[in-house]
Formats: C-alpha cells, sequence, structure tokens
C-alpha cells in the first residue's frame, strides 16, 4: 500500500516563516530541552497501562450497555410506556455520544489544565455519574443526564488524554502501542457484561451502579500518570495578546487548514452513525429470534476478536508502506457488510461468526483513531485533533441506536434498523477516497 507521511511536522506555517518552539499541551515552554519520543523506559510502560486501564474502565462500561438497556426497556413496557425501546436506548446512547460530541472541550482543557488534571477531573466527573445513578434508577429521563450526560463528560474528559499522551512517549510504535492500549476495552467488554447480570441479580440495578461507580475511580487514579514531555512544533511566531492571543492558543483552527484532516474528520460522523447500534440492540435481537442460548455471547466474541484486530492493525500501522487511511477504509466496509447481514441470520452459531469478524474489524478503526490523527496533525496537537474528530461524530452516534429502537417499535423486526446501520460505514469509507486527491 502507499504509504502516508508517519507525522505532520509542519503542520503550521505562513509564507515560510517559522520558528522551531517547544510546546507542552498547547503551552510554549521556555528553557527546557526537547527530545524525541523516547519509545521505551518505565515511565513510558506505565503509561501504557494507565491507558489501558482508562480505555477499559470506560468502554466496557460503555459497551456492556445493552445488559441495562434490556432490564429499562421492559421496565418502561412494563409501565405501558409508549417507543420504550427508543427510550431505554436512548440512555446508552446519550453516553456514547456526549463522550464523542465533549471531546473537543476535553481538547480545549488539555490546553488549559493539562493531560494529567484533565484526566483526572474525567474520572471523577464519571465516578460521580454512576454514583448518583445508583439513587435515581426508577427515573430513566434522569439516568438521561447522569449516566447518559454525566458519565459521557467524565469519560470524554479522561478518553481523550489517554490517547493523546501515547504520543508524547512513542513514536516508532505508535501503531503497536495504541492496539495495545485499546485492547483494555475489548477485554473489559467481554469481562463487564456477565459481571453487570450479577450485580443486578443480586443486587438490582442500585447495587450494580455503586459497583460501576467504585472501580471507575480507577480512571482518576490512572489520570495522575498522564505527564507529558515537550515536543518540537513548528509555527509562526505569535503576533496578537490579551483575550484572543489566548483562545488561538488553546483552540487551535489551523488544524482545519489541513485538508487530509478535515476530509477524514468529516468522513468518520457519516461511518459512525450506525456503528453503536449492534452493542445496543443485539441482545434484544438474539432474545427475539433464538431461545436457549447465551445471549451475551455474540457480544463478548464482538469485543475479543477486536481486541485481536486492534493488536494486529496496530503493528501494521507502523508499517512504513501501509496506508492507515486504507486499513480504515477496509474495515469500515467490512463492518457496514456484515451489519447489514446480520438480522438475516438464522443460526446462531453463524451469528458468532459474524460477530468474530465483526470484532476483528471494529478493532482496526479504534486502533487507527490515534495513529491517523497524529499522522495528519502531529503529537503536540493530538489532543485537539482527536477531540474534534470525535466530537463531529458524537450526533450520529447519539442518533443511531435510537433510531433503530423507533424503527423496530414501528415494523416490530430488526432488519431494516440494521440494514440501516451497515449502510452509513459503506458511504463513510468511500467518502475517505477523496483524501487520496489531497496534497
Amino acid at each position: 500500500m502507499e504509504s502516508l507521511p508517519m507525522e505532520n511536522k509542519n503542520l503550521l506555517f505562513k509564507n515560510n516563516e517559522v520558528v522551531i518552539k517547544l510546546e507542552r499541551n498547547g503551552q510554549v515552554l521556555n528553557g527546557e530541552t526537547s527530545r524525541e519520543p523516547p519509545d521505551g523506559g518505565f515511565r513510558a510502560y506505565m503509561i501504557i497501562v494507565a491507558s489501558f486501564l482508562t480505555n477499559g474502565l470506560i468502554f466496557g462500561v460503555i459497551n456492556s450497555y445493552s445488559v441495562i438497556y434490556t432490564v429499562l426497556q421492559k421496565r418502561l413496557e412494563n409501565e405501558n410506556v409508549p417507543n420504550s425501546e427508543s427510550r431505554a436506548a436512548l440512555v446508552g446512547a446519550l453516553t456514547m455520544g456526549t463522550t464523542f460530541l465533549l471531546s473537543p472541550l476535553s481538547g480545549v482543557l488539555t490546553g488549559l489544565l493539562g493531560l494529567r488534571c484533565t484526566a483526572v477531573l474525567g474520572g471523577t466527573i464519571a465516578f460521580l455519574g454512576l454514583l448518583i445513578s445508583s439513587f435515581l434508577v426508577d427515573y430513566v429521563d434522569v439516568l438521561c443526564f447522569t449516566y447518559g450526560v454525566m458519565y459521557g463528560l467524565g469519560a470524554s474528559l479522561a478518553y481523550t488524554p489517554s490517547l493523546a499522551i501515547l504520543g508524547h512517549y512513542f513514536k516508532r510504535h505508535l501503531g503497536f502501542v495504541n492496539g495495545v492500549v485499546t485492547i483494555g476495552s475489548s477485554i473489559f467488554t467481554v469481562i463487564m457484561p456477565p459481571v453487570m447480570e450479577y450485580m443486578i441479580q443480586n443486587y438490582g440495578l442500585p447495587g450494580m451502579f455503586r459497583f460501576l461507580s467504585v472501580i471507575t475511580v480507577g480512571i482518576a487514579l490512572c489520570g495522575l500518570l498522564f505527564k507529558p514531555i515537550s515536543v518540537l512544533v513548528v509555527e509562526k511566531p505569535p503576533r496578537e495578546e490579551g483575550f484572543k492571543g489566548l483562545l488561538k492558543t488553546i483552540i487551535n483552527v489551523q488544524i482545519w487548514k489541513n485538508n487530509k484532516y478535515r476530509l477524514w474528520a468529516m468522513s468518520m460522523p457519516v461511518a459512525l452513525f450506525g456503528y453503536f447500534v449492534p452493542y445496543v440492540h443485539i441482545k434484544k435481537f438474539i432474545e427475539l429470534n433464538f431461545t436457549n442460548v447465551q445471549d451475551n455471547l455474540p457480544l463478548q466474541c464482538i469485543a475479543v476478536t477486536s481486541g485481536v484486530g486492534r493488536l494486529l492493525f496496530g503493528i501494521l500501522a507502523d508499517k512504513k508502506w501501509v496506508n492507515r487511511i486504507i486499513l480504515q477504509q477496509i474495515s469500515f466496509y467490512v463492518i457496514g457488510t456484515l451489519t447489514i447481514i446480520l438480522p438475516f441470520v438464522k443460526s446462531f452459531s453463524l451469528l458468532v461468526v459474524v460477530s468474530l469478524c465483526m470484532g476483528i474489524f471494529d478493532g482496526a478503526f479504534i486502533a487507527l483513531i490515534g495513529p491517523v490523527a497524529i499522522q495528519f496533525c502531529g503529537s503536540a496537537y493530538a489532543a485537539q485533533s482527536i477531540g474534534c474528530m470525535l466530537g463531529l461524530a458524537a450526533f450520529p452516534l447519539s442518533l443511531g441506536p435510537p433510531m433503530a429502537g423507533l424503527i423496530y417499535s414501528w415494523y416490530q423486526s430488526y432488519t431494516l434498523p440494521f440494514v440501516l446501520a451497515g449502510v452509513s460505514p459503506l458511504v463513510g469509507a468511500t467518502l475517505m477516497f477523496a483524501i487520496r486527491f489531497q496534497k
């Protein structure tokens, strides 16, 4: 495959008037010695562990929402609440949507507070959101705020720094490290559904939310390790003073002048519209179409092979001959096709096989987010480039599962919801071809 530059070192320039500046978290430093990412060492390995746990704790909970969804949906249905499927799905969709929607805010806060403080703040807010949810489980509308918005905000503030920090400590093996880190969410997605079901059966939803709040404290503790190192960037000397100059320092609008990044960031929301639909609705789909089967198994299969895919495609992303965008396009084409096939599968064994395949290419998409953003914008602007892309994807991610639930309530079938969910990755991947025509 034709390769793209591993990292854009000349993101910011104008009329050949450039200076080398030392920067950390978007702030110019004086009197410090710059260095390349160490690509190893005790602290770098501790960063991997902390980012791994952060990804695992955040997305292990979010991806396992189908366990909570079935409980809330049945409760709403017993109370004769109309559109119980879409209302129950909205709670989980808001969590994923808020996590992505507020990622630009996370990027801004890293400019003000730093990666470490932003991640710790996020872990604290996520903990409080889950703890408050445990006292309000009978009020689905309130859960939309405490679990959907509040936990999503905390997850967003912690997630973006957990990816951005890797660019400060790794360069040659950045793709591999991203793969290892993002495996955390796969492993925790395998573990969390049975654990959450056990907690619900024995302690109810309140007990489950309190258990989740306790383990979420680990996100804040991991954030304490996210201390960045200085990196070199190329930038035009600052001309403006006052609030406007400060604002430009915090919010780097220059990343949007990069045509390749802009096209990539605008293609991703289209591709991700149906991404979260299977995670939310697959358990209900299995309950409707299969009997005497392990209804958590397909979700766990997606999680297991997603971990394999993240590691495999993370290693591939480090190869100079590999085009990371093409890898992401392939992953979206496969995910979209398999999602379309999903409602037509009549054998549970075949459903498991489809889930295993979906997981591998889901892992490819996740593992490549950080490397692609850093490739286009450089490690110094990783937090904002990742955050802005995820922010654009938030609304499609939030709308997908509730719309799927609403369509199901109309037709009492998951065929059309899954087909529509699968079309969006195909369209998004096709739009990415425009990137190849940009200089």
